[in-house]
């Protein structure tokens, strides 16, 4: 039934007096002025406002029905005397109070112009709040409404609430239904984003692939399927390579994470990611078994010794292999604890390792110039023999470090200026050994007009490496200490007050000692450049190593006959004489050195050639050229017996192999008689034999050919090699092998230390098990174009290795 509204401007007392019928004001004792409505409690609210309030119209004893168009202004009708009526006995008493607060005044005449109820109603305020006896809808608070939507303007007896999904209605009364039904349909809704009925669906997904060194990334649309093995496996994946600890799971962040990008995903427990992670391991180990047991494959290896402070002796070896694809490959086999340094024990180990990863042909073996490492390379020498797994013999089987030999080289360079190095040294120290002192530095530096952007760094006495980049930033600023002097009395007090063992330190650093810093750095560079280049972790040495034997020879020869500089004459010559040790005697050294200069196709034979006769005599440069080619020939017949073997019984290429290969494969003849092809093949076979002395191997065809442009950029010689694989079908295996040969047992970030890799007392406190199931897997796991640190593995590791402790009963690697 419409019900009439209360005419606005006629009587603005009115409103008063409803809202003191329903409590919403104190009526006042006398009330003879009339009183404005505030905007918070004008009638020209809208119903649903008022209804928000609890309060309907009615209880103001107030219709809504609209005034007839002829009716006159200020007139009272029959409709509300009849609204009136239809109020119960104690309502109609308030209205009659509210609307008359004077009794003894009479009511006013009831208007019948409506109010004009405004778009925007207004509430009340805060300084006039509603009473708490009014009442009011509870305010929702349930999660259930962040996926449902209350319908307005329904039945109040029995709301409504549609589903933001799939807009399917529910009824949603607080006591008659709850929010049970709603939470039921938010977890079966197939419109939910975070339902997914079939987890065997697949789904459409960006993949962002990380782009390689001077690439950008790449995104890649991928078929995305749930499955929570592949997750769980990702999980340990991520754990092993980022090196984090196990408890990361159960880390809060991690948790909100997943629930955010996975809900359907159950996060495992620490001790159930440390099983996954093992396990991971044990299926990687697999993997590289099989490439490793291949047929056929060869390796070379380098280990290296690590020593804990409770006197644990441990041993890592890595194997170096180009794949079937020509990418060169870099894994650590085992990082295993050894009794001793012996060189027996550890021949017996590695003999060990070697028989566990089915590895049965190794082609050299790096390692540095220890004497016990001789001792095991002839331990494993005649164990390989007996069992007939060498190639020529193992010859080649033994390789020096050449990294190391640079720092032999190097050290004994350093000896002649040793207090040169020391003044400047501490004068360094001195400004970096407290925030005061460095500020006076930069003051120095800043008077004395040097725009250097280098910084100041502290070397380490056991790795020259920084020394030299001590040298290089510290002779930069020469003018700067040489303003301390005057400028700073501590930093002249600092050279006369004796260390801990009473002696003075030496400085401060004067022009002869620049200028001799000066020089060092000019030479070290070349030492310095040389050992980076030697330690690549992921590019081929071996064919680099003749360039750099080049550059280091040609430079300590001029340096040697330099007049003027006495200095730097006796330090060269002093690094000459360590040279001649090691590289002076080419019956001392690993051919195959050799050999992979005259298989970079830039290079070739001419190359050795050159250089050998322009340093030494006619006849001792001719006969190191001869064993350089007949180490070539050696290797060549060996791969070819193996080719023919392989072949079983195949024809032969299209150049003779050898006199046999060529024999044999004229002897094949078709079971049908013709006597045109048999002439032909009688004829062929004549030739062959005619021509026997003149017929060329693939060593011969390579060498006679054309080289390629010695500065051509970007040459790699991997892929050369593969392009060609076709017609040097036997030379190509040679070449594959030999590239594969490292010549440092060190990657670069460790290169330059002459002392022991010793673990601290945290590494010490690792089980054995533990370190090498996470750095080899990490090591297998790690994409080719992110270098694999050992140093850095170890640094990270020991973080993790209490999760692994729960797991150890797993008995991996027994």
């Amino acid at each position: 039934m419409p019900v009439p509204l209360i005419g606005k401007e006629d009587h603005e007392t009115d409103w008063y007096g409803a809202a003191c019928g329903v409590g919403l004001l104190n009526p006042p004792e006398n009330r003879t002025e009339t009183v404005p409505p505030p905007a918070s409690l004008s009638l020209g609210l809208s119903l649903s406002v008022w209804a928000s309030l609890g309060l309907g119209l009615s209880q103001f004893g107030l219709c809504c029905t609209a005034p007839h168009p002829t009716s006159p202004p200020h007139s009272t009708g029959p409709p509300q005397q009849a609204s009136n009526s239809q109020q119960p006995p104690t309502v109609k008493k308030k209205m009659d109070a509210a609307s008359n607060p004077n009794p003894n005044e009479p009511n006013p005449p009831t208007p019948t112009n409506p109010i004009i109820i405004p778009d925007e109603p207004t509430l009340p305020t805060e300084s006039q709040p509603v009473p708490s006896n009014t009442k009011q809808f509870k305010e929702l608070t349930s999660k259930v409404w962040e996926h449902f939507t209350k319908v307005v303007g329904g039945n109040p007896e029995e709301p409504m609430a549609t589903c933001n999904y799939c807009k399917k209605p529910y009824k949603c009364h607080s006591r008659k239904n709850g929010t049970s039904t709603l939470w039921g349909h938010v977890n079966k809704c197939k419109k939910n984003p975070k339902n997914n009925n079939d987890k065997n669906q697949p789904k459409i997904a960006y993949h962002y692939k990380k782009a390689v060194e001077g690439e950008n990334d790449t995104k890649e649309i991928e078929v995305h399927q749930f499955s929570i093995k592949k997750i769980r496996l990702a999980l340990a994946r991520m754990i092993i390579v980022d090196e984090l600890p196990f408890r990361f799971v159960e880390h809060e962040g991690f948790i909100y994470y997943m629930n955010v990008v996975e809900p359907r995903f159950p996060i495992p427990s620490r001790v159930t990611i440390a099983k996954d992670c093992m396990k991971l391991y044990l299926d990687e180990r697999k993997k590289l078994k099989d490439v490793l047991s291949m047929k056929g494959q060869k390796v070379c290896l380098t280990t290296d010794t690590w020593t804990s402070v409770q006197n644990l002796n441990y041993l890592c070896l890595t194997c170096h292999f180009i794949d079937s694809d020509w990418k060169y490959q870099k894994r650590i086999l085992n990082f295993c604890l050894v009794p001793n340094h012996k060189g027996e024990t550890i021949g017996k180990v590695v003999e060990k390792c070697l028989r566990e990863w089915g590895i049965d042909i190794v082609l050299t073996i790096t390692v540095d110039n220890a004497s016990s490492n001789d001792v095991a390379i002839d331990y494993l020498r005649r164990k390989m023999k007996l069992k007939e797994s060498c190639i020529v013999g193992c010859e080649f089987l033994h390789m020096r470090c050449c990294a190391h030999i640079l720092n032999l080289i190097v050290q004994d360079g350093l000896k002649d200026i040793h207090e040169s190095i020391a003044k400047v040294r501490n004068a360094v120290r001195y400004a970096k050994s407290s925030p005061k002192r460095f500020e006076k530095f930069l003051e120095a530096v800043k008077d004395a007009n040097i725009q250097s952007k280098s910084l100041l760094s502290l070397d380490v006495p056991t790795r020259w490496n920084s020394t030299y980049l001590m040298l290089e930033a510290a002779e930069k600023f020469e003018r700067a200490f040489d303003r301390l002097i005057i400028d700073d009395e501590q930093y002249m007090d600092y050279f006369e007050e004796p260390d801990g063992n009473g002696k003075k330190p030496k400085g401060p650093p004067r022009s002869l000692d620049w200028e001799n810093a000066r020089l060092l750095c000019k030479f070290l560079r070349l030492f310095y450049e040389a050992t980076l280049r030697f330690s690549g972790s992921l590019i081929v040495t071996s064919n680099s190593y003749f360039h750099e034997l080049v550059g280091i020879q040609n430079e300590l020869y001029k340096l040697c006959n330099l007049d003027g500089d006495s200095l730097l004459k006796s330090m060269a010559e002093g690094m000459k004489m360590k040279y001649e040790k090691y590289w002076g005697n080419i019956e001392k050294m690993n051919l195959l050195l050799f050999v992979a200069v005259v298989l970079d196709p830039r290079y070739k034979m001419k190359y050795i050639v050159y250089w050998f006769n322009k340093w030494y005599a006619k006849p001792k440069a001719e006969s190191m050229v001869e064993k350089v080619r007949g180490a070539i020939e050696r290797l060549y017949a060996h791969y070819a017996t193996e080719f023919e073997i392989a072949s079983s019984g195949a024809s032969g290429s299209n150049n003779c192999v050898t006199s046999d290969v060529a024999s044999n494969s004229m002897s094949s003849v078709s079971d049908t008689h013709d006597p045109w092809k048999s002439a032909v093949e009688e004829f062929q076979h004549h030739l062959a034999q005619e021509d026997n002395g003149e017929c060329k191997t693939e060593v011969d065809q390579y060498l006679s050919e054309a080289s390629e442009p010695p500065c051509a950029l970007g040459f790699d010689i991997l892929g050369w090699w593969r392009v060609n694989s076709s017609k040097y079908k036997i030379l190509s295996h040679v070449a594959r092998d030999v590239m594969a040969v490292p010549v440092s047992t060190v990657a670069s970030e460790s290169a330059f230390s002459t002392g022991g890799r010793v673990l601290d007392c945290f590494r010490s406190s690792l089980s054995p098990l533990t370190v090498e199931a996470l750095i080899c897997c990490q090591n297998w796991l790690r994409s080719t174009s992110s270098p694999v640190k050992l140093r850095e593995a170890m640094d990270e590791v020991q973080s993790i290795d209490e999760e692994l402790e729960s797991v150890e009963s797993l008995g991996v690697g027994d």
